[in-house]
């Protein structure tokens, strides 16, 4: 099921691109957590059997992602790609939460 979960998929290639970034310790450790947050919330989440419990945990990775962004904004020096990709999954994540 998770192969044709398209924002899971996408959040696992967030997570890859994040790996790649150069970053102060402090604040890649904390990206590479959030990165991580997004694709195992979201796995977590697809496995609930009610809506009302899917969305807390589709919640969360939206939370985590806006996170990876806060560590965009601190670091100023993150490719136009990486953060395409990131606003690709925030709205893929928006979708989650208002379906």
């Amino acid at each position: 099921m998770l192969k044709s979960f398209r924002t899971y998929q996408l959040s696992i290639q967030f997570y890859q691109a994040c790996l790649a970034l150069k970053l102060p310790t402090h604040l890649r450790d904390q990206l590479l957590r959030a990165a991580s947050s997004i694709t195992l919330n979201l796995a977590e989440g697809s496995a609930k059997p009610t809506k009302k419990d899917q969305m807390k945990f589709f919640f969360i990775s939206f939370g985590s992602l806006r996170e990876c962004q806060g560590i965009f904004s601190l670091s100023g020096q993150i490719s136009p790609e990486l953060l395409n990709k990131a606003d690709h999954l925030g709205a893929c994540l928006f979708k989650l939460t208002r379906s």
